[in-house]
């Protein structure tokens, strides 16, 4: 994992994994896209990179003391575009 990505530490960072999305938000991180492992030391590499990228989102959730059971997500607002 890249010392820039601090999972749930802002609003603002985005990592991109092969075509994996990776968004930082102070209660989720959310992943989108595709992301291939091939069976080959390129393979091997992102695999590993994802492993990191993990393993960061378990630290960070460990380290909470007051983790709760469960987080309500707003679902998005749609706005009229203003240069309609």
């Amino acid at each position: 994992m890249t010392e820039e990505f601090k999972p749930y530490a802002n609003e603002a960072d985005v990592l991109r994994i092969g075509d994996l999305e990776i968004e930082n938000r102070i209660d989720r991180v959310s992943l989108t896209g595709d992301l291939v492992l091939t069976k080959d030391r390129a393979g091997l590499t992102v695999a590993k990179e994802l492993q990191s990228l993990i393993g960061g989102i378990v630290k960070a959730l460990e380290a909470e003391k007051q983790l709760p059971e469960t987080v309500a997500l707003k679902a998005a607002n749609t706005v009229k575009n203003p240069f309609a």
